[in-house]
């Protein structure tokens, strides 16, 4: 079993999806949220892993690294929020890095420099590879150097769970990192990049691609000092990439397509209650929200523009898998899902079990929270079937370092012979 830590942990994602592998146990679990007094999500995490494990409802700024030490870490986790990932130096000029505004990011870092676990594996908003606005792929850039300067080489590719046999369009960026000196690197130190990432490196496998000559790749030396990347340095970032030996590689890959996602129509339930059902009030509202839209508008300096808006399924398809949820799921809103009942024929919302159900996760998970906030947790969390798969990818490379070693010859000394 590898030990793992969980850091932002919401209700438990990442958790529930490497448990499925059989493989990891979650040693530790780390949910604060400072601006509400209920920590709901922690609340549900602590429930639903009752005994099992560490449940931390702290500022993970002010988790003593100390007291992590003696539990072996092979894995940290963590779907970490998306922030100012700018970087300076101290006052005093030396060598530490400050965030501009206490980046949780740095809280990562932290705990991996002191741990030196032997992978990362993070989740984040695929926009991460290119913000700022003003300075394309800056912040990914120092989350690459971040790493490099720990000893870690990193893989990245951005995953859309529908194309994967899940039941939800949710593209997230899925970042994992393994130390330099792992056999998994060393036995691949001489493929090439572009076969890295669409055959042998670690997201291939579970999550294939048409393996074709790259149309869109970018490649450059990534030897600048962090706080110079974070000042000046801007670089195009594609949809998977590999960085390896002060060098990277980016790509623009294709899923294969071969699996068909779960439908939304397999997710609804059946005897749905009264109170999600839309009345006519409500149907019109959703009606405009989700039609085309051509309205003339007036910015704050006076110059007039038309702001335009595409159309949306309304209700939405049950033939196809459901849309990215946000956190307004379920209130009156463009981007909440509206079906059509499969037994009465009336369009409604869905309920906070079909949501929990495009994320993969078991029914009633975030049972004894608020509606609203059933709704908000899962418009957060992370589609589960793929954390499994990653979860699974990483046992093959335990298995692979194992069997790597034992092929070794053994060093005999004088004691192993006998006179």
């Amino acid at each position: 079993m590898l030990n793992v830590i969980e850091l932002f942990a919401g209700v438990g994602g990442f958790r529930i999806g490497l448990e499925k592998t059989k493989g990891f146990d979650v040693v530790w679990g780390n949910q604060w949220e400072p601006s509400k007094k209920t920590q709901d999500a922690f609340n549900c995490y602590s429930r639903n892993f009752e005994g099992r494990g560490i449940h931390s409802n702290e500022d993970i700024a002010s988790v003593n690294e100390q007291t992590l030490k003696d539990i072996n870490v092979d894995l940290i986790v963590g779907g970490f929020p998306c922030q100012d990932y700018s970087v300076a130096r101290s006052l005093s000029g030396e060598k530490g890095i400050e965030g501009k505004k206490g980046v949780l990011f740095w809280e990562i870092v932290r705990l991996t420099g002191e741990l030196n676990p032997k992978y990362i594996l993070l989740e984040n908003v695929d926009r991460l590879l290119k913000s700022p606005s003003k300075q394309r792929g800056r912040d990914f850039s120092v989350m690459l150097a971040a790493f490099r300067d720990l000893g870690y080489s990193v893989e990245w590719r951005v995953i859309n769970a529908a194309e994967y046999g899940q039941a939800q369009r949710r593209r997230r960026v899925f970042i994992f990192a393994v130390r330099n000196e792992n056999m998994f690197l060393e036995k691949r130190k001489n493929v090439d990049d572009s076969i890295m990432l669409q055959a042998e490196g670690f997201f291939a496998k579970a999550f294939p691609v048409i393996q074709e000559e790259g149309k869109k790749i970018h490649y450059f030396d990534f030897n600048d000092d962090i706080i110079d990347i974070s000042e000046k340095f801007s670089k195009t970032y594609y949809n998977a990439g590999i960085m390896r030996d002060g060098k990277v590689y980016t790509e623009e890959l294709i899923p294969t397509l071969e699996e068909n996602p779960i439908t939304l129509g397999e997710i609804l339930q059946l005897g749905v209650d009264e109170k999600y059902y839309l009345g006519e009030n409500a149907i019109a509202k959703f009606e405009y929200l989700k039609g085309p839209k051509k309205i003339e508008r007036t910015s704050a300096n006076g110059h007039k523009y038309v702001f335009s808006e595409g159309g949306m399924s309304f209700p939405e398809p049950l033939d196809k898998p459901g849309r990215t949820m946000l956190t307004s799921e379920g209130t009156v809103n463009r981007s909440s899902h509206v079906v059509e009942d499969l037994e009465t024929k009336r369009l409604r919302i869905l309920t906070p079990v079909e949501c929990e159900r495009l994320n993969g996760f078991p029914d009633n998970w975030t049972e004894g929270m608020s509606e609203r906030m059933r709704y908000f947790c899962m418009g957060n969390a992370l589609v589960v079937g793929l954390i499994e798969r990653m979860g699974n990818r990483i046992l093959e490379i335990e298995n692979e370092d194992k069997e790597a070693l034992a092929e070794e010859p053994q060093q005999l000394s004088i004691d192993n012979y006998i006179f």
